[in-house]
C-alpha cells in the first residue's frame, strides 16, 4: 500500500469517474486503474462497484476511503510542518464559501492574498453550509467561510466578524419613508426570500419570526437563488428584502437610497472561518484570517455581536 495508491482511490471517490480522476491526478487512466486494482488485490476486497455509473464505493470501500483521506491529510501535515519551520507560506488551501458571502467577501481580500503569498495554491468552491460542513469532515476541504454558530462539535469555528443585516426597500413600499425599521414593520406579503437550502433564508425567517406557510393574501410567490436577484425584484416591484451589509458596498448612489438600517440593536450574522477540529494547515489558516480581517471595511470589522440572528 502506498500513498500514491490512496491518492488515486480518493480521486476516484471524489470525481466518481476513473478518467476524470486520472486527469486530476496527472496520470493515464490505465496507470490509475492498475494501481487501484493492485491495492484491491493486496487487500482482498473491491473498493469500487464498477458496474454502476457513476462509479460508487462498495460498503468496505467507504470505510477504507475515509481512512485514506485521514492518512493523506496527516501526510500533508508533515509537509506543512516542514514549510512552517522554514518560514515558508506555501501549499494548497481548499476553501469552501457560502453563496451569500462569496460575491461580496472574496473580492475584498483575494487579489491581495494571492499577491502576498504566491506559493499558496488557493482552491475555492461555492457551496451551501451543509455541503461545506460535510466536506470538512471528509477532508475534501481545509476550511470554510460560513455563518455560525453551527453547533457541531467536530468542527472548530474561528469567528472573524459580525455583519449587519439591512433592509432593501422599494420606493413604492411604505418603509421607504422611514429612516430606521423594525422587523415587525415588515409586511410579510411583500418580503422576497432566497430559496430553500440557504442559511441566510433561515436567518431572515428567524429575524421576522415568519411561518413557513405563505401569508394569507399573497397571490404570487417567488424564491430567488441569489441576493442579486432579490435586489432586482425589489427595484422592479413593490417589495422588500433583507441583505447582508457587505452586499451594499458596490451599490450605486441610486441603489443606496433603497437601503434602510434596523433600529438598534441591529441584527447581525456571525461570520467565521471553520475547520475540522483536527486540521493541520494551521499557518495557512492564520494568514488567511489575517488577510480577511485586514481587507474588511472598518465599519464591519468593528460591529458588535449585540443581536446575532442564528441560522
Amino acid at each position: 500500500m502506498t500513498l500514491v495508491q490512496l491518492e488515486y482511490v480518493v480521486a476516484v471517490d471524489t470525481y466518481r469517474h476513473f478518467a476524470t480522476a486520472a486527469e486530476k491526478t496527472f496520470v493515464t487512466q490505465p496507470t490509475l486503474s492498475m494501481q487501484i486494482q493492485k491495492l484491491e488485490e493486496e487487500m482482498g476486497v473491491k473498493l469500487f462497484d464498477r458496474s454502476k455509473q457513476p462509479v460508487v464505493p462498495t460498503e468496505v470501500g467507504v470505510e477504507v476511503i475515509q481512512q485514506a483521506r485521514l492518512l493523506l491529510s496527516q501526510a500533508q501535515g508533515i509537509k506543512q510542518i516542514i514549510s512552517d519551520k522554514k518560514g515558508e507560506i506555501a501549499g494548497e488551501l481548499r476553501l469552501g464559501v457560502i453563496p451569500t458571502l462569496a460575491p461580496y467577501l472574496l473580492p475584498l481580500f483575494l487579489k491581495a492574498f494571492l499577491q502576498k503569498y504566491p506559493k499558496v495554491k488557493l482552491k475555492i468552491t461555492e457551496l451551501t453550509t451543509e455541503n461545506i460542513s460535510s466536506c470538512l469532515k471528509q477532508n475534501k476541504l481545509d476550511a470554510g467561510l460560513l455563518v455560525t454558530p453551527l453547533q457541531d462539535n467536530s468542527l472548530k469555528e474561528h469567528v472573524l466578524f459580525y455583519e449587519e443585516l439591512v433592509a432593501y426597500v422599494s420606493k413604492a413600499n411604505a418603509l421607504y419613508g422611514k429612516k430606521y425599521v423594525l422587523p415587525t414593520d415588515i409586511d410579510l406579503k411583500m418580503l422576497w426570500l432566497l430559496e430553500e437550502g440557504h442559511c441566510f433564508r433561515s436567518q431572515i425567517l428567524n429575524l421576522c419570526e415568519l411561518r413557513s406557510a405563505l401569508p394569507e393574501g399573497k397571490t404570487f410567490e417567488y424564491e430567488a437563488g441569489s441576493i442579486e436577484t432579490l435586489r432586482r425584484m425589489v427595484e422592479q416591484d413593490n417589495g422588500i428584502t433583507i441583505i447582508p451589509e457587505l452586499a451594499t458596498l458596490d451599490l450605486s448612489t441610486k441603489q443606496q437610497k433603497l437601503v434602510r438600517y434596523f433600529d438598534t440593536p441591529a441584527p447581525v450574522r456571525e461570520v467565521s472561518l471553520v475547520t475540522h477540529r483536527d486540521y493541520v494547515k494551521k499557518r495557512l489558516i492564520e494568514v488567511l484570517k489575517e488577510e480577511i480581517m485586514a481587507a474588511l471595511p472598518d465599519k464591519v470589522r468593528n460591529n458588535k455581536n449585540e443581536r446575532v440572528v442564528n441560522i
